[in-house]
């Protein structure tokens, strides 16, 4: 009897975790998910709708983080597919599988399911026994090699298109445009470009630098959020707040609250950059004041500049990348951040002159920004799966652009002429 029991438990457990192939003629999906996982949550309905759409499919779902068995499991099948087990989620169906979420997985899971239900020839993804050799037409590669470049993924596209979006528009923050023009004014005063190259460099060196440590300083935090399942809630609250404040920093400039630099901070900020244009100062010493400066200037103006760093970062933690492509992410931010700053930097350099930031561009400014954190909320909220998608991150700019476009082609033209002004502007 012990036998038989030993027997019965054996067959249980093969069925259970998929060491051999059953004979039903349905096609085996298995889906590795986190409990903790948004992109697993996200994932969800998808998988359920394609699951309904075909009465061959059998989706099995495995927790990974509570189940260790489910673990274990997750390791021979990734391993027997040659993938490794290390994020989810994770499905493999058909011989092939797909680590991650976003609109190009989703389709080539779905156009795989088509070509397996249909031609009947995909190898079963339970097996684990050995290493499963795919058949059939193959999907679109998820990645490619190039020369001197070596392996892109593809599906990484949408976050590294949403971080060059992203910074290009933080570029023109008001705050580090009116610091960064005042201090080339008063320095361009000394006539000498040496000075000016110096302390231009010194000062967005240190800047960037700062701007740097504290992302990446939020990037963990959220990251250890995107574990506890409050990552869109979080981040789509805070892009709310910073959205309101600067939608209503263009039509009340600072009235109430507002994200900017506190008027109690700029006469200091004067006198320091001032103090800059001195003559008798040493390379060495004009650097150091500069880089004092500069990292005094950047803590007061954080208020007002981490509205979208703190946006992105929850973004970038969405995707579950590691530390090594986030730094990747990183440079490509502080690199198009900055080019805004270097182009008007080496303008001042090269003319000796530049042009004041006046408040009219600052309100302006403020609109474009706050538009575009409004719509990044909302998609936070009801459709994160637009930001794993190209075209999806392409239409949340463009849409907030266009409500830009229009809410001042209506403030500032069609409604002054009905008579009809809103707020402290006019």
């Amino acid at each position: 009897m012990t036998v038989v029991r030993m027997l019965l438990f054996g067959m249980v457990v093969m069925l259970l975790v998929g060491v051999v192939r059953a004979d039903d003629g349905s096609l085996h999906m298995l889906v590795f998910h986190s409990d903790v996982c948004p992109h697993c949550e996200a994932q969800e309905p998808f998988l359920a709708t394609l699951d309904g759409a075909h009465a061959d499919l059998s989706v099995a779902h495995y927790e990974i983080r509570r189940v260790a068995e489910h673990r274990a499991l997750f390791r021979q099948v990734a391993a027997a597919h040659g993938v490794g087990a290390d994020s989810v989620p994770a499905v493999f169906v058909g011989g092939r599988a797909w680590i991650g979420d976003s609109g190009p997985i989703r389709r080539q899971i779905a156009a795989h399911v088509e070509h397996c239900l249909e031609r009947g020839d995909c190898p079963d993804s339970r097996r684990t026994d050995e290493p499963i050799v795919p058949v059939g037409t193959p999907a679109q590669p998820v990645a490619i090699d190039l020369p001197l470049v070596g392996t892109i993924d593809l599906m990484m596209q949408p976050v590294t298109l949403s971080t060059a979006l992203i910074a290009f528009i933080d570029g023109f923050n008001p705050c580090s445009l009116w610091v960064l023009t005042i201090l080339l004014a008063l320095v361009i005063h000394s006539g000498s470009r040496k000075r000016i190259l110096i302390v231009g460099l010194t000062f967005l060196a240190v800047t960037a630098t700062i701007y740097g440590l504290f992302i990446t300083g939020v990037f963990g935090a959220l990251n250890l959020m995107a574990m506890a399942g409050w990552l869109y809630p979080v981040v789509a609250l805070f892009a709310l707040v910073f959205a309101v404040v600067n939608i209503k920093d263009y039509f009340w400039f600072q009235r109430g609250l507002s994200f900017t630099i506190d008027d109690k901070h700029k006469p200091g900020i004067y006198r320091r950059m001032r103090g800059l244009i001195s003559d008798g100062r040493s390379t060495p010493a004009l650097i150091g004041a500069t880089a004092l400066m500069a990292a005094g200037i950047a803590f007061i103006e954080l208020p007002c500049t981490a509205g979208f760093p703190v946006i992105w970062s929850g973004i970038v933690a969405s995707h579950d990348i590691d530390w090594v492509f986030f730094a990747f992410l990183l440079g490509l931010y502080l690199l198009i951040y900055l080019a805004i700053e270097l182009v008007i930097f080496f303008t001042a350099l090269g003319t000796l002159r530049v042009d004041r930031f006046e408040e009219r561009h600052g309100r302006v400014l403020k609109l474009i920004g706050g538009i575009i954190m409004l719509a990044l909320a909302g998609v936070l909220v009801f459709a994160p799966d637009l930001m794993h998608d190209i075209r999806g991150a392409l239409g949340v700019f463009a849409v907030a652009l266009g409500v830009t476009v229009l809410i001042l082609v209506l403030h500032r033209y069609l409604l002054p002429r009905l008579g009809v002004r809103i707020g402290d502007e006019w």
